[in-house]
Parts: structure tokens; C-alpha cells; sequence
């Protein structure tokens, strides 16, 4: 068995010991829901942060603070506390806590972004979800999320393994082709259309293809670029939290492009 195939068992060993738990969880919604994504996010806040391979800092400990409140701040709007005030707040502690301990100067711009970007990029996309779910069949919305996210990404990857040819965008990612991303394409649209047909028939058939194809693209985008910035760092991984997949960041990257243009589709559709 190749190192290939040995990890790929492991993948989905994992995905199937985590599903249940994550299923009840989206069909329980409320609070509940809204803390799996503020954990996910504060654990995406911490990888981000810790690319660099630094000691984690105050930054970033209010970046992952901050990912971690604006999902749960979604879900408990009566507290009045906007996603901006936390956004600024990050801003003021990592500002003040590279101020106080970085003594590398050159340090201060890669700190102070890194806590800012872990706030928004996980915190404000992925709880998007959050949002999703509180509309009628919400439950059902997250679903069509994540069934064309992980529909893209698998078909992309046997399409690629079995077709690919031709680079996509090597530079940033040399296993990635044009083949796997058109059986990734593929796999998006045909996924957005039967959970159209089967649990959210008040949407269009077009409006259920329009999202599989606008999943096909955000999603490889946001692959690529959770990519970019492990490269920026020399990192492989961004963590080593999940056997088999790496970092959480690696798991959920492409939906963390998805999860806002679902959410944006809901509104518009229905």
C-alpha cells in the first residue's frame, strides 16, 4: 500500500468518526451549532497564527479570543456586540502586546496581521454557518454547504489522480490540474442539485446550480489560498490536529469561502 492510499484511509477513518457528532450538532442548531464554529474557528485563529512557528503570544491569543466570540456573538445578538468591536479590539491588544514584547521591530507588521487576519478570515467567514442556520431549514442550507464543498474537493482529487494533466495554478499548488478542478466542478453541481431535489425544493433548479458552480469556484480559491499562506511560512500543514488531513485550516479552507456565498444565495433564493 502507498503512502497515497494509507493516508487517504486515515482521511476518511477520521471524517467518519467525526460526522455523527458534527451532524447532530447542525440539526440541533442555537447555541449548540454556534460553539462547534466558534471552536473551529478559534482553533483555525491558532494555526494561522502559529505558521510562523513562533511562541504563541498575547496577539495571538486575542486573535484566537476573537474567532473564537463573533460565531457566538451571532447567536446571542441581544448581547449588542458587533463583529466590528471585536475586530477593533484584536486590533488594540495585538498593537499593544507587539508594543510591550516584540523586540524585533521588523516582527511587528507579521504579529499585529496574523492576529487580525485569524480573527476575520476564520471567525467572520466560517461564521457565516452560524448565520445559515438560523434561516427556515437552515439545517438543510448547511448541508448544501458542505455537500458541495467536500463534493468539489473529492472529485477533484480522483479526477486529478486519474486525469490530470495539466497545472493549475503550480506556483501556489503543483498537485492541483485543470482536470481535477472540471470533475471538482462536476462533483459541486451535481451535489447542489440533488440536495435541491431532496431537501429544499423551494429553491430553483438553477439556483441550486448557480450555487454548485459558484462553489466550484470559491472553493478551489480558498484552497488556494490557505495554500498561499503556508507557503509564505515554509509550512506543509497548518497544524496536526485531524490524522490524516493535517490542520483544521487545511479541512476547511475551501468552506470558508463557500459558507458566505451559500449564505448569500439563501437570502436572494428563498
Amino acid at each position: 500500500m502507498t503512502d497515497k492510499n494509507r493516508n487517504l484511509i486515515v482521511r476518511v477513518a477520521t471524517a467518519l468518526l467525526l460526522l455523527p457528532g458534527v451532524l447532530w450538532l447542525i440539526w440541533r442548531g442555537g447555541m449548540p451549532f454556534a460553539a462547534l464554529i466558534a471552536v473551529a474557528a478559534a482553533a483555525s485563529a491558532l494555526e494561522l497564527n502559529q505558521l510562523p512557528g513562533t511562541a504563541i503570544s498575547g496577539a495571538a491569543i486575542a486573535s484566537l479570543a476573537g474567532a473564537f466570540a463573533i460565531p457566538v456573538l451571532h447567536e446571542a445578538p441581544a448581547s449588542g456586540i458587533e463583529a466590528s468591536a471585536v475586530l477593533a479590539a484584536v486590533v488594540i491588544v495585538a498593537f499593544s502586546d507587539t508594543l510591550l514584547f516584540e523586540e524585533e521591530i521588523a516582527n511587528a507588521p507579521r504579529r499585529v496581521g496574523l492576529a487580525v487576519l485569524g480573527t476575520a478570515y476564520p471567525g467572520i467567514l466560517l461564521g457565516s454557518l452560524v448565520r445559515l442556520r438560523q434561516l427556515p431549514r437552515g439545517e438543510w442550507w448547511i448541508v448544501l454547504a458542505i455537500t458541495v464543498t467536500w463534493l468539489n474537493d473529492t472529485f477533484a482529487y480522483f479526477a486529478g489522480r486519474a486525469l490530470g494533466r495539466h497545472k493549475l495554478y503550480e506556483r501556489i499548488s503543483p498537485s492541483k490540474t485543470w482536470e481535477g478542478a472540471a470533475g471538482g466542478a462536476a462533483g459541486s453541481i451535481v451535489g447542489a442539485l440533488v440536495v435541491q431535489q431532496v431537501w429544499l425544493p423551494e429553491v430553483p433548479i438553477w439556483g441550486a446550480a448557480l450555487i454548485g458552480a459558484g462553489a466550484a469556484v470559491l472553493g478551489p480559491i480558498g484552497d488556494l489560498a490557505e495554500s498561499m499562506l503556508k507557503r509564505a511560512f515554509g509550512a506543509k500543514d497548518s497544524g496536526r490536529v485531524l490524522p490524516g488531513h493535517g490542520g483544521l485550516l487545511d479541512r476547511i479552507d475551501a468552506l470558508l469561502f463557500n459558507a458566505p456565498f451559500v449564505l448569500l444565495c439563501a437570502r436572494l433564493l428563498t
